[in-house]
């Protein structure tokens, strides 16, 4: 009798626990590559203008370059020189760490990167030379840059930006073979890790009709309305372009004078009803205010011809009409987030033409308005991306939400791109249950006509800022902003930088003027509860001068939450207290709970 050598402990002839997952696997790998083929030919033909700039920027890098290096070709012997004097040097330490016995790299003498966290970039020989390799790639890439002289400001943004991008592109990181943490994870796992990275590559791309953007979030850990967006109300009016949500009241009397927040439509209102915990509207509404929100629609091809203008009339002047009816005021207080910011002051602008005085105050979340000095989205507003962007959308009819995404994740590639790829496609792991990311996750398509005028009018011409800006058949400019108002910029947006949206409300008309800047980013500058005591705010002179270095020199810098300083500030333009308003009334009774339906909606595209 002879054994069957291939068999385990079980049965005769059955393979090892270890052959039949490995078969496992790969008939695993065999199906999702056929998937994987299948779904990237679902991507429509990408216009390559919006994938990557245009020629005209790396011709003008290399003809700068190359100008300086022949106006004093000094500097390019001592760029090589001083390259290669580091590679070298590290080499050789290497080799005669090496050669003395030791398995161990020579002193590293960069600063932490977390990209580099594994203790055997600094431990291994081989990881540490590709490590320090790269860092001196990179030292060498943004020197060379730094040297370029004669290049126009937003030229030389351009060029800074989208080297930092293929230096972090090229990173160790993000490829298999040189990152330890992903082949660590292999082996402990045997392979499964890698299983599970081409099932979320695969997931990601077939949720994204062909192109690749990362899953931030767990998909299945929320549910907007149970367990995120769930603050209490109900949709009391709705229209082609919005549904509007009353939330109901969490105590007995509340201030006369209702308020309307109107959310930007890039992404959905309920950033500002995350969990109850950092919720801002729950918030609101348990500071004694009657609180209306905007939810707008998620808009497909059929809303190709929608503009700038039915954001205004469909959008923010119905908002506020009904508001009025179904609370009985003569005015309501105003909230615009970002590019609803934007277009609230397009609207006031509007209203002081038409003598309408609907509009008691405004407050601005991180809104800029005087488009001269963008920030880091300026390298996108250039005529190479924005051509693209108008072939695209004049196809499609709108501004796809994946573009949109990927775009804003550059802003901030390694946190928001390669990160996550090398946890999820690398690794294999599952995306965090976190809400805000699940948000970010969570994108809107924008309407042809609406992309291309808020791009074109706003962002490039700076129309609004110029006094050249026509909406609703009316010329408006920021000095036609007349209402009182509070400004409430994010120290280290990227998205609004806080330098720029000063600058608008400084132009603003409005005599009674209050800027706040807050400690943190775009988003969490804003969701910042005052019970986590995590970020603080600046107040400064009011009305604002014309300086924001020395506006901010002379701030006062509070160890709290804005909240509450401006929640002060509305409450003296708030009237008395009256009895609570439950949502709706004859008029316009209760179409649906909150958060409604245009916030879960996935258009037909």
């Amino acid at each position: 009798m002879t054994t069957d050598v291939a068999s385990g402990p079980g049965d005769p002839g059955e393979p090892p626990a270890n052959l039949a997952k490995l078969n496992a696997n790969i008939a695993r790998i065999e199906e999702l590559t056929q998937r994987l083929v299948h779904a990237l030919a679902q991507r429509r033909a990408p216009d390559p203008a919006v994938e990557a700039p245009g020629p005209h920027l790396f011709a003008s890098a290399a003809a700068a370059w190359w100008t300086e290096m022949l106006e004093n070709p000094g500097k390019l012997i001592e760029a090589q020189v001083g390259y290669w004097g580091k590679a070298l040097r590290h080499y050789v330490e290497a080799h005669h760490a090496l050669s003395q016995g030791r398995l161990e790299p020579p002193a590293d003498r960069n600063q932490a990167d977390r990209r580099f966290a594994n203790p055997l970039w600094d431990s291994h020989p081989w990881f540490n030379f590709l490590k320090q390799q790269y860092l001196f790639n990179v030292e060498s890439l943004e020197a060379a840059v730094a040297e370029l002289r004669d290049l126009p400001p937003l030229e030389r943004r351009r060029i800074e930006f989208f080297t930092r991008q293929i230096a972090d592109m090229m990173a160790p990181t993000n490829f298999l073979a040189t990152n330890p943490d992903a082949l660590e994870r292999a082996l402990e796992t045997e392979g499964e890790s890698l299983v599970r990275g081409l099932e979320n590559l695969v997931r990601d791309i077939e949720a994204n009709r062909g192109a690749l953007l990362v899953t931030l979030a767990d998909r299945d850990a929320f549910r907007v309305g149970s367990n995120i967006g769930a603050t209490e109300g109900a949709v009391v009016f709705r229209n082609r372009m919005f549904e509007l949500i009353q939330y109901a009241p969490r105590t007995d009397r509340v201030r006369a004078r209702p308020l309307v927040i109107f959310p930007p439509w890039i992404n959905k209102f309920y950033i500002l009803d995350l969990k109850p915990a950092n919720s801002l509207i729950r918030w609101v509404v348990e500071q004694g205010y009657t609180l209306f929100v905007v939810s707008w629609k998620n808009p497909d091809a059929g809303y190709a011809g929608v503009g700038m203008d039915q954001y205004v009339e469909e959008g923010y002047l119905t908002a506020i009409r009904e508001v009025k009816a179904i609370t009985g005021q003569r005015q309501v207080n105003a909230v615009g987030y970002c590019i609803a910011g934007t277009t609230l002051a397009l609207t006031l602008a509007l209203m002081k033409k038409r003598t309408d005085r609907s509009v008691a105050s405004a407050t601005f979340l991180t809104t800029l308005t005087d488009f001269s000095d963008p920030g880091e989205v300026g390298v996108f507003l250039t005529d190479d991306f924005v051509d693209g962007i108008g072939r695209v959308v004049a196809d499609q009819g709108y501004l796809d939400k994946v573009f949109m995404g990927r775009t804003f994740s550059f802003l901030r590639s390694n946190d928001l791109i390669y990160g996550p790829a090398i946890r999820s496609y690398m690794m294999g792991e599952a995306p965090p249950a976190f809400d805000l990311l699940y948000w970010n996750g969570d994108g809107t398509n924008l309407p042809a006509r609406m992309a291309m005028e808020y791009l074109r009018g706003l962002c490039q011409d700076n129309g609004f800022a110029k006094g050249t800006f026509v909406i609703c058949g009316e010329r408006v400019s920021l000095s036609d902003v007349a209402v009182p108002l509070c400004a409430i910029a994010c120290e280290t947006d990227h998205i609004a930088p806080w330098k720029a949206s000063y600058a608008g409300i400084r132009q603003f008309g409005s005599r009674d003027k209050t800027f706040i800047l807050a400690e943190s980013g775009h988003i969490a500058g804003v969701v910042n509860p005052p019970a986590k005591e995590k970020y603080g705010y600046y107040t400064g002179a009011a009305p604002i001068g014309a300086d924001s270095a020395a506006w901010k020199a002379a701030a006062v810098h509070h160890r709290a939450s804005w909240w509450p300083e401006w929640i002060g500030w509305l409450e003296k333009r708030s009237g008395r207290m009256v009895a609570a308003r439950a949502p709706g009334d004859a008029a316009h009774p209760v179409l649906a709970p909150a958060p409604g339906s245009y916030v879960v909606e996935t258009p037909a595209v």
